[in-house]
């Protein structure tokens, strides 16, 4: 269509789009600290032009859609990287309580075997005295109750990671429920061919949040999306989700259960992961390394007393509670078994004066566990390796952590909104409206000129 009609409708189709492209730029600018919202780009194209005989006629120009710019790859390895922080962050998190339980080999239950065994050298002199034997007890005593105060930490700490596991697993149950419901809306928009961007967002912004807590991949369906954990287990298939579960197993804790199936040792990423590995790893090991330095050291001075003779003429009883069976459980029953100092079997030949087996006592001081290590070399070895394993942990966390704020600067660069592109295309718009208008202004003169035409004349 040629002429001033023609031309209005130009304008004006000018006009539409440009108010809709300061809407988007509007949108844009109101979202800019919108987290997981996704910039958007108005997409204009020409109108079909109109042919009459030999010309083509342009009728202007037509907003195809507003495209919500992403990357579907990016945002693949920003859930990746997002599982492998959030699991590394959490064991880190919990491996630092634990490495304050332990200190130092020269603190806690390392100084309290150099205590007891320099109070056995303190008697060694007067082995009839009854202040200094009262002294070697009491350093047995502080030491039966540090290894007893470590165990139940590590108890107490590894039932508090079973209900951060519980929590974990109903908040997964949460998040597949929401993005099963937001596919469900996604579907119902295209099918009624609207453009579902907006709700794209929250579905993306939602699958990074269930990434953090559980490994999930995303795998696209003709139904929308499913997800499923690194083994297979299905958490959502397009509009339904499939709820985990957690059941108290034989050894005490929490697992994970999809539908009948235990999944607790195939969770490979997120925070519920860093969960188990501590709690199902790190802890029985230190809980194991603990028992067997509880075990072996009251075992071998019970034999070492029981080769002497006390104040009294008999033979050396047990110094402490002989061991569970095992060793299983002995650093949190370790206790002393004598309470009265005349019961220390320092003398050999029991001879009041006799300090002979005191020298059996101290020597235990060097004589190697199951383990081969001594006990304060065997004490060292488990703060070296949770020390270890904390470094270890915080520097592979470190790692990824740039990995995982380099891929969000590049969805940044992508999707990210930039207010001086904004402010740009603002100014563009507005012009491109004013210039439409002015059209429109001109349109409307030229039409009134026509239909005036004539008016005023000589009859």
């Amino acid at each position: 269509m040629s002429g001033l009609f023609g031309t209005l409708s130009i304008a004006l189709s000018s006009l539409t789009a440009s108010q809709q492209e300061l809407a988007t730029t509007s949108n844009n600018v109101a979202n800019a600290n919108t987290p997981g919202f996704s910039r958007q780009r108005p997409v204009v194209v020409t109108g079909d032009p109109i042919v009459e005989a030999s010309l083509s006629f342009g009728t202007g120009v037509v907003l195809q859609k507003i495209q919500s710019l992403r990357d579907p790859i990016l945002e693949i390895q920003l859930n990746q990287a997002t599982q492998q922080q959030s699991q590394l962050d959490t064991a880190l998190q919990q491996l630092q309580q634990l490495q304050t339980q332990f200190g130092s080999a020269t603190s806690g239950i390392g100084a309290d075997i150099s205590n007891f065994f320099n109070s056995l050298q303190q008697l060694a002199p007067d082995p009839s005295n009854l202040a200094l034997r009262q002294s070697v007890l009491t350093a047995a005593s502080n030491l039966a109750a540090d290894f007893n105060t470590t165990a139940n930490s590590l108890q107490t700490q590894r039932a508090n990671i079973d209900l951060n596991v519980v929590q974990s697993v109903s908040a997964v149950n949460t998040l597949t429920a929401q993005i099963a419901s937001v596919n469900q809306q996604i579907g119902n928009l295209k099918n009624a061919g609207q453009d579902p961007s907006t709700l794209v967002d929250t579905q993306t912004s939602l699958i990074r949040q269930l990434a953090a807590l559980v490994n999930v991949s995303v795998v696209p369906t003709d139904q929308g999306i499913s997800l499923t954990t690194a083994n297979g287990t299905t958490l959502v298939s397009g509009s339904q989700s499939f709820a985990l579960s957690t059941q108290l197993g034989s050894d005490g804790v929490q697992h994970v259960l999809a539908g009948t199936s235990d999944i607790t040792g195939s969770l490979a990423g997120g925070s519920l992961a860093g969960f188990i590995q501590v709690r199902d790893q790190e802890i029985p090991s230190l809980a194991g390394s603990l028992d067997q330095l509880a075990a072996g050291l009251a075992t071998n001075l019970n034999t070492a007393n029981a080769r002497g003779i006390d104040l009294n003429g008999n033979a050396g009883a047990n110094l402490f509670a002989p061991p569970p069976a095992g060793g299983v459980g002995a650093a949190a029953t370790l206790t002393i078994a004598i309470t009265d100092p005349a019961l220390i079997a320092a003398s050999s030949d029991g001879s009041t004066g006799s300090n002979g087996n005191l020298a059996a006592l101290s020597a235990v001081a060097t004589t190697p566990l199951a383990n081969g290590q001594t006990p304060i070399d065997s004490y060292s070895s488990i703060v070296f390796k949770i020390g270890n394993d904390t470094s270890n942990t915080s520097a592979d966390a470190n790692s990824s952590n740039l990995i995982l704020q380099q891929l969000q600067d590049q969805r940044g660069s992508i999707s990210g909104v930039s207010l001086d592109e904004e402010a740009a295309n603002l100014i563009q718009y507005q012009s491109a409206y004013q210039a439409a208008a002015r059209v429109v202004s001109a349109v409307d003169a030229l039409l009134s000129d026509a239909v005036n035409l004539g008016i005023g004349s000589a009859v």
